[in-house]
């Protein structure tokens, strides 16, 4: 009897989810799901795939919500990857995996095509997760944490974390109508806080913050109503070249969300602006919401979600405002890290994941080490053979520990080049 070894590398179908604030027409979600699904002999519908249907999120991971299926071939049947990596805990994944994340993937690996704003939100630690789970398990599917991770795939846009105490004092003494849904009293409070205080990380400054924070997202609909709609009316009748960040911010997201709480969160939460290859990650607690753009994302084997704005989904108002670090000022911009001549690596403060950006020349070999645990590599642009096995933009490949990858990009390329994404646990 011929021995067959054991393949190390398994393709990936993966999923995608058409959410409202998806791109519309072509985008990155939309190519490569189009194009793992025909890899797989499974191409979209034409309903499904026609221009009017929005195209959110690319999946590629263990989380029920979106599972990814390992394709058959000579030595494995179709499964799920959780399935697989469970029955070849191991292998598939390795003791230092197992033993520190379980029998199962511990990161999920997204692609976002961002066409409107994504809710304010933040997203539980593990204890809190936990109880949410445990609570409310409609809403939130699973027990588990969810730091995550962006990197631009394009021009990408966020808010991200509390701006400075300062900033916030000046913005609601020059914006009425925010001052007017704090109330008087609390906004004054809070300016004579800051102006009594040098540095803006003091507990009692966190304090008077988190109540600013919580007197606008509870506040009474009418007013919210009212003063969202003078601001805007104010704001829209003034020339646009006259208008702030915050406040051209503010414009874009109450027409997307009219009467909408959240669009006041232009004021309070940093406006980021990323350009391509760079990223920002979010720890738990830390409020944020992508408004347009494409990235890649990275995060902990979760959908755990805390909503407070900007949504039609189920809000959690009070378990937002009180899980909150309150933390003030703007996020760390990641650049990433050079690996070797065709890899940056992005490494965030979490042990589930850190993600690899692979480039390479027409004609190129590049020789990956082993890693730590398994990998996920999603192929964006280019020809290959990975492995030896070849593959184009649409194909997912899971990697076992300790398996090093060979890639040598076809010479033939477009002139483009290669281009991949590449997950594994920071470990």
């Amino acid at each position: 009897r011929v021995s067959v070894r054991h393949r190390a590398m398994r393709e990936l179908k993966v999923t995608h989810q058409n959410y409202a604030w998806g791109a519309l027409g072509s985008s990155s979600v939309r190519d490569l799901a189009r194009a793992n699904a025909a890899r797989h002999g499974d191409g979209l519908s034409a309903t499904a795939d026609a221009d009017s249907v929005p195209f959110a999120e690319l999946w590629a991971g263990t989380h029920p919500s979106g599972m990814s299926h390992i394709a058959p071939d000579d030595d494995a049947q179709s499964q799920t990857l959780l399935s697989y990596v469970q029955s070849n805990a191991e292998r598939a994944l390795g003791a230092a995996c197992v033993e520190k994340f379980g029998k199962d993937v511990p990161f999920l690996m997204k692609v976002l095509s961002v066409r409107g704003a994504l809710s304010i939100q933040a997203h539980p630690d593990k204890a809190l997760a936990a109880r949410l789970h445990a609570q409310n398990p409609g809403a939130y599917k699973d027990s588990n944490h969810k730091p995550e991770m962006a990197v631009a795939i394009g021009d990408f846009e966020a808010l991200s974390g509390f701006v400075h105490a300062k900033t916030l004092a000046e913005r609601l003494q020059r914006t009425p109508e925010l001052a007017s849904v704090v109330g008087d009293e609390r906004c004054q409070a809070f300016i004579d806080c800051v102006s009594d205080d040098a540095k803006s990380d003091t507990e009692r400054i966190r304090q008077a913050f988190k109540d600013v924070f919580r007197a606008i997202m509870t506040a009474n609909d009418d007013v919210v109503r009212d003063a969202t709609r003078a601001l805007a009316t104010r704001l829209k009748s003034a020339e646009p070249t006259s208008l702030d960040d915050a406040e051209a911010v503010y414009v874009r997201l109450i027409e997307q969300y009219p009467d909408d709480v959240g669009a006041l969160c232009a004021f309070i939460l940093n406006h980021i602006n990323l350009r391509p290859g760079e990223g920002i990650y979010m720890a738990a607690n830390e409020p944020h919401a992508y408004l347009f753009g494409e990235c890649v994302e990275v995060m902990a084997t979760s959908d755990n979600v805390v909503r407070a704005g900007l949504t039609p989904k189920f809000r959690d108002v009070d378990v937002l405002c009180d899980m909150l670090t309150y933390e003030l000022g703007a996020p760390t911009i990641l650049a990433g890290d050079v690996i070797d001549a065709c890899t940056k690596r992005y490494v965030p403060p979490f042990d589930e994941f850190a993600l690899d950006v692979v480039s390479c020349a027409p004609g190129a070999a590049l020789g990956v080490p082993a890693r730590v645990g398994p990998s996920i590599w999603l192929i964006s642009r280019g020809s290959a053979t990975f492995n030896g096995t070849p593959v184009r933009p649409g194909a997912v490949v899971f990697v076992e520990n300790q398996e090093p990858v060979n890639i040598i990009v076809d010479d033939d390329d477009d002139g483009d080049g290669f281009h991949a994404y590449a997950c594994a646990p920071n470990v």
